[in-house]
């Protein structure tokens, strides 16, 4: 898509003129509810005074996955940040999944997930319905896109940006956004982030917290790695705020139980693990323990489960595969103060889970 392009679809949206420097809230339609009712998605969008890039900056595709939604709040009701654009545009959708958002849910009525639908289309299902109404008339206008996620339902995730870094102007956002962790990772076939970036559309997604929350320190680094993104765009001013270190994780690999058990955690989101380390141990209800969880590779805990009742075969650790420089970042590390945003994430993050030493034999 070229940028042209993306400057002409802005100027009009439903027959509203949205003049240069001038900020609109608008109503999107995408369907209509079983009383016949025009069912909307709230959009906003804010112009600076001269032409420049077009951003996306959605949320809550999964309908209970609203940190992004209290982070999107923030971007247009904060006075303390400063969202006056130079140049350019951003379009700002705070509820993408209005249906399952209402519901409390990852899904739409049908049960169908919406972020396996796109681009959509006009005549199919619900959900392919409204990822074609969301396709062309957000995606479409813009040429970059920032989609804020969680873990889904009994999960927490240690923030992290996921995109296809084989695309470079893929890997230069995220990379501007900040974040320590980044997953080279495409997407599924029908996402929004794959299918956006094959119309040249370059985006990525952010994975951090749980579901039915809004949780402070990510709502920070969500808000951190947005207004990295816009500075770097020149569409902002001020100066980006980086990470003490970032990489790039290519392999992941989810370690699950083998048997049914209450699970005695011994690590928390974000933390580094050793190859062969304890994960966790599974116990008796009467705490004898059954079996212990090691980790496969030496990497770092991307995400979890929050629930210690377990089955065999359910998901328990995630751990991002890293071969070279774990020490170096355990270093870097220990030289970040509690009060940091990376000490925030860390200590917020892990009172989702009761973390304890493994017993020693």
């Amino acid at each position: 898509m070229t940028t042209e392009r993306a400057k002409r679809g802005i100027d009009e949206w439903n027959g509203k003129s949205i003049p240069p420097g001038e900020t609109r809230d608008l109503k999107l339609s995408i369907g209509e509810s079983y009383s016949g009712m025009t069912v909307h998605i709230p959009v906003q969008v804010r112009r600076g005074p001269s032409d420049g890039p077009v951003v996306f900056v959605t949320a809550a595709l999964h309908g209970n996955e609203i940190n992004g939604t209290g982070a999107i709040r923030h971007l247009i009701t904060d006075d303390r940040f400063s969202l006056k654009l130079k140049r350019g545009a951003v379009i700002l959708a705070p509820v993408l999944n209005i249906l399952g958002f209402d519901r409390h849910t990852r899904y739409l009525p049908d049960r169908r997930d919406l972020n396996r639908c796109f681009p959509g289309s006009k005549s199919g299902s619900l959900a392919k319905r409204m990822a074609r109404i969301i396709f062309d008339e957000i995606v479409a206008r813009s040429d970059y896109g920032i989609d804020l996620h969680t873990a889904a339902v009994r999960r927490t995730n240690f923030p992290t940006i996921r995109g296809d870094m084989s695309r470079p102007d893929v890997a230069t956002l995220a990379q501007s956004f900040g974040c320590e962790i980044i997953l080279d990772n495409k997407g599924p076939l029908g996402a929004l982030r794959r299918e956006a970036c094959e119309i040249g559309c370059s985006t990525i997604i952010l994975e951090g917290g749980e579901v039915w929350k809004v949780e402070p320190a990510i709502v920070d680094c969500s808000l951190r790695g947005i207004r990295n993104v816009l500075i770097d765009l020149d569409m902002i001013d001020g100066e980006p705020q980086r990470p003490e270190y970032q990489i790039v994780i290519e392999k992941t690999k989810w370690v699950r139980a083998d048997r049914g058990g209450f699970l005695r955690f011994h690590v928390g989101p974000g933390d580094i693990v050793a190859q062969g380390q304890h994960l966790a141990t599974n116990t008796s209800l009467l705490g004898r323990e059954r079996n212990v969880l090691t980790s496969p590779c030496s990497g770092v805990v991307l995400g979890m489960t929050t629930l210690p009742a377990i089955s065999p075969g359910e998901p328990v650790c995630h751990i991002g595969q890293v071969t070279k420089g774990l020490e170096s970042i355990g270093e870097l590390r220990k030289g970040l103060s509690d009060g940091s945003l990376h000490g925030r994430m860390i200590d917020d993050l892990a009172t989702n889970v009761h973390v304890v030493q493994p017993r020693q034999k």
